[in-house]
């Protein structure tokens, strides 16, 4: 869908411009102004009061979504001995050393989420660029590299919903929270989980304002701003 076409335009125009919308009006003002058809993706875009260029100002972390991401997730892990027998025992969908590593290097990518015991990042970091691109590195900060015993928990977690966050180099987190199919409520669960993880993963080198500005769109529809002391009163206990 191009920002010029018809149903785009329809969409924009009922966003009113400057009125920053409740979370639950947001989510609820997407879902109505979807007109594609497809089950698009409900993304959440906070810009971030943090320098991408600091070290000490970076910002990485999970969330955990309540409500699943709403499609099937494929989970690749990097393991060797009986690490690969507790990650397939565990429903993971690939598991292997060198051979998976060669798969990808050769261009193959069918997989959603890569996890990795520590043992394996030594052969598993020449994928960087390739991974890396894609969001599919596994990242100790991320919580995707970790010994064998964790493997059935990570994995587990992957299957319900479990989303990473990073700072991108124009200070922005974009997020996946769900699928427009889903009630608002669910939608509402999963941003609150998303916002909650982000306030606490809060650098503590940053300075000034930490979220500057927070949207809510859907894959082809246009941002739609949310009021930002509603976003930021957001708790999670």
């Amino acid at each position: 869908m191009t920002q010029n076409s018809k149903s785009y335009q329809a969409a924009v125009k009922a966003i009113e411009k400057e009125k920053s919308y409740s979370p639950v009006e947001a989510l609820t003002l997407a879902k109505e102004i979807s007109r594609v058809k497809f089950d698009e993706t409900v993304e959440l875009h906070l810009k971030m009061g943090l320098d991408p260029r600091n070290s000490a100002q970076q910002l990485r972390g999970v969330a955990l979504l309540p409500a699943g991401l709403g499609k099937t997730v494929r989970v690749l892990v990097f393991a060797q001995g009986e690490a690969v027998k507790i990650a397939e025992g565990a429903g993971a969908d690939y598991a292997g050393g060198d051979e998976l590593v060669k798969k990808i290097e050769d261009g193959w990518t069918e997989f959603d989420t890569a996890i990795a015991t520590p043992d394996m990042m030594g052969r598993v970091g020449k994928l960087g660029k390739i991974l890396g691109r894609k969001g599919l590195m596994p990242n100790p900060k991320a919580g995707t590299v970790v010994p064998a015993e964790d493997l059935p928990r990570v994995i587990n977690d992957a299957r319900k919903g479990r989303v990473e966050f990073k700072l991108d180099r124009t200070a922005i987190v974009h997020v996946p929270i769900g699928k427009v199919s889903f009630e608002v409520d669910k939608l509402k669960e999963n941003l609150y989980a998303v916002v909650d993880a982000i306030l606490k993963a809060k650098p503590a080198a940053a300075k000034g304002q930490y979220i500057k500005s927070a949207f809510v769109t859907t894959s082809m529809g246009p941002g739609i701003k949310m009021d930002l002391k509603e976003v930021m009163a957001i708790t999670i206990s």
